[in-house]
């Protein structure tokens, strides 16, 4: 049997069309039907059920495309730990982290972690903070870094660094010492509240503020980046952490203006992990002795 015919079956599974599949593949479709035949032929059974117009999986086509989707996954699996072990890499080693975290967490961390370990394979995983820990409990990854503490007994969440959270706005045309004083209801009136970037406070924050200003408009924007950026084009304003907003500050791209209708409240940054190996606890080490803000 050659890993070909097993491709070729594999995305004929999926089209349900030998001349979608032979678009997909690069080949001529006669080329796909030898391919099908002789699998069928190799495994002494139909893959398909061929009609005018269409084809349609079998009994034995459906319990075999698991089986095949598997053997191409360990074949590419295998070519790509040779490439690693080629490149010099020994060890492999999967951290989660929020995109919320990994632009600011991640540039500066890695950078010596990856000196320190240059036979270690690194894969970064970028995602929402709901989903890390269930990520690091069924051991996908070794390590999580995310804006939510863990629930699970089985997992240590250990809290890396607290920071405040800021009120961001555009950058107006006044300098600090010109400008006339900014207005925290005036702006939140006249202003759209980007809202919905950080997983924790947006609930409790919209409660308070809707007391002060009962007809805030606000807006949904998942990413604190595409937050960042419409704050930049005048979009709106919106309450972001320090870390998240400390190099457009002092770039000057954006500004934070002092906030007194009530005290915000601080965000936690997580290490979540299974077990501390030699790795995780060197990782740790690390993030907590870097300052983020």
């Amino acid at each position: 049997m050659q890993l070909q015919w097993l491709k070729t079956f594999s995305m004929a599974a999926k089209t349900l069309n030998f001349r979608k599949t032979s678009e997909q593949l690069l080949m001529s479709q006669p080329s796909v039907t030898v391919h099908i035949k002789l699998l069928e032929d190799f495994l002494g059974v139909s893959l398909f059920d061929r009609n005018k117009n269409s084809v349609t999986l079998t009994d034995a086509g459906k319990l075999f495309i698991q089986k095949a989707e598997n053997l191409l996954l360990q074949f590419e699996e295998s070519v790509q730990t040779i490439h690693a072990y080629k490149q010099g890499f020994r060890r492999t080693w999967t951290i989660a982290i929020s995109p919320l975290l990994a632009e600011t967490i991640l540039p500066y961390i890695l950078r010596n972690f990856m000196k320190q370990h240059p036979d270690l394979e690194i894969t970064i995983r970028v995602e929402e903070s709901n989903l890390i820990e269930s990520l690091v409990d069924s051991g996908d990854v070794h390590l999580g870094i995310s804006a939510i503490d863990a629930h699970s007994k089985h997992l240590q969440s250990i809290p890396i660094f607290e920071e405040p959270l800021l009120f961001i706005v555009p950058v107006d045309n006044y300098d600090d010492e010109t400008g006339p004083p900014i207005n925290v209801m005036d702006c939140l009136r006249t202003h759209t509240l980007l809202t919905h970037h950080h997983p924790v406070f947006w609930e409790d924050v919209l409660v308070l503020l809707r007391e002060h200003i009962p007809g805030l408009r606000t807006m949904k924007v998942s990413q604190a980046h595409i937050t960042k950026r419409f704050i930049q084009d005048g979009l709106g304003i919106s309450f972001l952490p320090h870390s998240i907003v400390r190099r457009e500050l002092l770039e000057g791209r954006l500004m934070k203006v002092p906030f007194d209708l009530f005290e915000l409240p601080k965000v936690t940054t997580y290490v979540l992990v299974k077990k501390q190996d030699d790795l995780e606890k060197e990782f740790i080490h690390l993030l907590s002795t870097h300052y983020f803000g």
